[in-house]
């Protein structure tokens, strides 16, 4: 059974108890929806800790996972490790993401929108830059090029995730222009409708059957990455444009 938001929250509450009971853990803050009070029925836990100073992460992190296991009915878990911060999501019985993110002391500070101090000290807030475009152009090329390939010869399953990987990057550049979180997809749906409707109508091709779908969603997709190109940096647009011009053929 799916969990609920009273078993949410209570495992939320327990967590916070715990952190505050534990020496080896120096602050502590929750960011995302449970932060910002924008929580729903879907919503998960985001807990970021400061271990002490006198402590070392990798230990206290073994002793929160076998706590989460044992007293919170872990069935799985993911690390991510981005900037020395190691990022550890449990899947909980019931399909309840728990993220715990154990920071070094001198590294503990805001670094994202939604970050609410429930006890500690923090260092000054440091918020991650935007994703280059010029990196998230060059992201979608990419793909494009591989995906081509792919349609060429025929894989069509493979052609269908590089085009995928496409428009992943489409989402992420027209976000940027609209100043909206370009990350996973969270700004997505507060794009103009216009533009949904030119990824809606790439997905739609993708999901199609046959090479000639492929082929056609594939010269889209190059085409709307030349589009966003020229939104964001029509020098480079300009530089990609006979590239882009062979792209779109897949023969």
């Amino acid at each position: 059974m799916r969990f609920t938001t009273r078993t949410r929250d209570a495992v939320r509450d327990a967590l916070v108890e715990t952190a505050r009971a534990d020496d080896a853990v120096a602050a502590a803050a929750l960011v995302g929806s449970g932060a910002t009070g924008r929580e729903d029925e879907w919503s998960d836990i985001d807990l970021v800790l400061r271990v002490a100073a006198d402590a070392d992460p990798a230990d206290v992190a073994a002793r929160w996972t076998e706590s989460m296991y044992a007293a919170h009915g872990a069935v799985h878990h993911l690390d991510v490790v981005a900037d020395g911060v190691l990022y550890r999501v449990f899947l909980l019985a019931g399909s309840l993401q728990v993220d715990v993110s154990f920071w070094p002391y001198e590294r503990f500070r805001e670094t994202v929108e939604g970050f609410r101090l429930l006890f500690g000290e923090t260092n000054p807030p440091a918020h991650l830059p935007p994703p280059d475009p010029e990196r998230l152009i060059g992201l979608a090329w990419l793909h494009a090029l591989h995906a081509r390939s792919a349609i060429a010869r025929g894989r069509r399953w493979q052609a269908v995730t590089m085009l995928d990987g496409v428009r992943e990057q489409l989402v992420s550049l027209a976000c940027l222009r609209h100043g909206l979180s370009p990350h996973q997809g969270r700004g997505v749906d507060g794009l103009p409708a216009a533009e949904l409707d030119v990824l809606a109508g790439i997905r739609a091709a993708v999901t199609g059957t046959g090479t000639a779908g492929l082929r056609a969603t594939h010269e889209a997709a190059v085409h709307a990455i030349h589009a966003e190109a020229a939104r964001h940096d029509p020098a480079l647009a300009d530089r990609l444009a006979g590239a882009f011009e062979d792209l779109r053929s897949t023969r």
